[in-house]
């Protein structure tokens, strides 16, 4: 289906794409949802063959600037896009496949994404330039984009996006730490999303977890956990707003972590990992050769001193806890899980070859800063980090962002592209950007660093894509 609103003008027919032909739109027959006065054009259709859903938005006053953007077609009417397109920019992207819990592909998304560009170049020609924008698993393939295709978008903005094998060993972590001291008898892994007992297992460990919570020594173990696993103390899921803990109590800053780590436990609603599993037919997460009194020193260094404060209060030796931990018996991946996510597009290698700037929410509890850090790590270490700027976001939640944050992203991103130069993006010049565009929305933009190392950077080699891994 095609819809046009707007004036008319010519536009190229997906039913007759083989043949090459354009009409004018009947607008007699627009459906009743379209208002011909606005000013813009719209073309909503799917993809053939694949069936994709996707969007296509050009405004009158069209400044030859296009966002591409996974989620498109579901975000068409939010705020940010209804501003961007009232400011002139084009917009495009996708609705994510059904069946994506089971089948996870950013792979495939990605192909999705450069079909929608084809059909946008096609129908209304090429873009000035093409900036690939998206939050969660579209900032997923957003990185990838700036990675694989720096031939289709001339720049990117990743916001709270994830990294798969980071991410489930990320979360394999900090589970193993409480597997280790708290439930050795409860599994953390080969947990696939339709186990019929998965219900049970969650019970179990919400009962382990709110039992340790009651004594001194539990809760000293927690605190370790979400230190080596690298997660967020700020990142309890619930009704907004979820105060922020003051890093400097003690107390306080346990108990976050307390309420943080109910939500990340196995369970049903913990799917982000288990999906990445099911994708990948097989285990992900692995732990062989880690030696977790590294990990530990590796972490937040308000978190690692309320864990020796928690520590000596309930009288127990940190080393032995720590050395308890590596003699623990560890998780070896499957092989064909490894070579699943090493395919190009389902991971990222720190490479990115047009500009790209990473934004990510400091109480994100699904999609942890602490990745943000360990990808601008990579990238310096490979000698990319020209083309890569990262931003956080002093707010809780997943992809959080307010309106002016990511009107401040773009208008960085466009002078970067324009000028072949980074403008400042200090949480300063960031914040004041974000305020021109809404005076009176929220700008968060800080100096922050998660933790001092990310443990869990990850680049598939040869004989990882031949699926030897161990």
């Amino acid at each position: 289906m095609i819809i046009i609103i707007g004036l008319p003008k010519l536009v190229y027919s997906q039913e007759k794409q083989a043949e090459q032909t354009w009409h004018i739109p009947d607008l007699k027959n627009a459906p009743v949802n379209v208002h011909i006065e606005m000013n813009y054009e719209e073309i909503s259709d799917t993809i053939p063959i694949r069936g994709t859903k996707y969007k296509i938005r050009v405004p009158e006053n069209w400044n030859g600037i296009l966002i591409s953007d996974l989620d498109y077609v579901k975000s068409a009417n939010s705020k940010r896009n209804l501003y961007l397109l009232e400011q002139g920019y084009a917009l495009s992207g996708t609705q994510r496949r059904q069946g994506r819990v089971f089948n996870y592909d950013p792979a495939h998304e990605i192909h999705d994404i450069i079909s929608v560009l084809d059909i946008f170049e096609n129908t209304f020609g090429k873009p000035k330039s093409i900036i690939q924008l998206g939050c969660s698993g579209g900032g997923t393939i957003t990185l990838a984009m700036a990675e694989i295709h720096p031939d289709r978008i001339d720049g990117a903005i990743a916001g709270c996006g994830a990294t798969s094998p980071w991410m489930a060993n990320t979360h394999l972590d900090g589970l193993f730490v409480l597997q280790a001291l708290i439930a050795p008898e409860l599994p953390i892994a080969a947990l696939p999303l339709k186990n019929p007992e998965i219900g049970e297992i969650e019970a179990k460990w919400l009962k382990a977890i709110k039992e340790a919570q009651k004594t001194p020594e539990g809760r000293a173990r927690i605190a370790l956990a979400i230190t080596i696993g690298q997660w967020p103390a700020w990142g309890a899921r619930g009704k907004a707003p979820v105060l922020q803990p003051d890093a400097k109590d003690v107390y306080a800053l346990q108990e976050s972590m307390y309420l943080s780590l109910l939500t990340l436990l196995p369970s049903k609603a913990t799917f982000g990992t288990g999906m990445l599993e099911q994708a990948g037919r097989g285990q992900l997460k692995w732990n062989t050769g880690v030696d977790y009194k590294e990990f530990y020193e590796n972490g937040n260094a308000f978190y690692k001193k309320a864990v020796k404060k928690l520590y000596k209060d309930a009288n127990l030796n940190l080393n032995d806890e720590l050395e308890k931990i590596n003699a623990f018996p560890r998780i070896k991946s499957d092989a064909n899980a490894i070579k699943y996510w090493s395919v190009p597009g389902r991971t990222h290698i720190g490479e990115p070859k047009v500009p790209q700037l990473r934004i990510h929410t400091s109480g994100d509890g699904l999609v942890y800063p602490s990745m943000a850090q360990g990808y601008e790590e990579l990238v310096k270490e490979k000698g990319y980090d020209d083309f890569f700027r990262i931003a956080y976001v002093n707010s809780w939640g997943h992809c959080s962002f307010s309106l002016a944050e990511w009107v401040s992203a773009i208008k960085t991103m466009e002078e970067r592209m324009n000028t072949g130069v980074w403008p400042k993006t200090d949480p300063e010049t960031l914040n004041k950007l974000g305020k021109i565009a809404d005076p009176e929305g929220k700008s968060r933009y800080f100096n922050y660093q998660p933790v001092t190392k990310y443990n869990r950077a990850w680049s598939p080699t040869v004989n990882d894509f031949k699926g030897s891994h161990d």
